[in-house]
């Protein structure tokens, strides 16, 4: 071992962070709180397209998300019509599921009701931990829940508002990513109290 490598200190992150993309995803953006509504729609959009596929997958795709959902203009994808999302179904760089495209339209259409009615998406979905975010002291990662009773409450009400692929499991995901809960582990060098 050179005298570099013993200077190195390994960083220790949460057990999932293994590949390149996962590495960069998990130190600068998993757990931060996100009070951007593009960013919400992203997220929202992402984790609804990982149903049934591993996260690495999505974070190959996501620049082709980005740029087939027009960097996410909400307003111009909820115009997207039966032609586009054919279109959509070509586009090999995103997930080519009808019902995960269709979701991304639909999706666009509620969270422009959610908009129009309550100000902002961010403050709508901030309600559902009190608006701050909940901090967990995980020391091992088969502790940490894939869903709770405020992921229950958030997938119950976007279902009733219309929006679809958003049950427990995926909004407790969401919940994650966009800093409502923090689940780094207490032994990551990422976890903020």
């Amino acid at each position: 071992m050179t005298d570099a490598a013993q200077r190195t200190p390994t960083i220790v992150r949460c057990a999932w962070a293994t590949k390149p993309l996962d590495i960069v995803y998990h130190d600068i953006e998993w757990g931060v709180p996100v009070h951007d509504d593009a960013v919400r729609f992203e997220f929202l959009t992402l984790e609804g397209a990982q149903a049934g596929l591993s996260w690495s997958t999505i974070l190959n795709k996501r620049e082709h998300y980005r740029a087939a959902f027009f960097d996410w203009d909400v307003a111009r994808i909820a115009r997207l019509n039966d032609a586009d999302i054919e279109r959509l179904m070509q586009n090999a760089g995103i997930v080519r599921n009808r019902l995960k495209i269709n979701s991304v339209v639909h999706n666009a259409r509620a969270f422009l009701a959610v908009q129009s009615s309550l100000g902002s998406f961010d403050q709508y979905v901030w309600q559902f931990v009190d608006g701050a975010p909940r901090v967990n002291a995980w020391t091992e990662s088969r502790q940490i829940p894939a869903r709770t009773v405020q992921s229950d409450a958030m997938s119950k009400d976007l279902l009733e508002r219309g929006f679809k692929f958003v049950g427990s499991t995926m909004c407790y995901a969401y919940m994650q990513a966009t800093g409502m809960v923090n689940d780094h582990l207490v032994t990551c060098a990422y976890y903020r109290h």
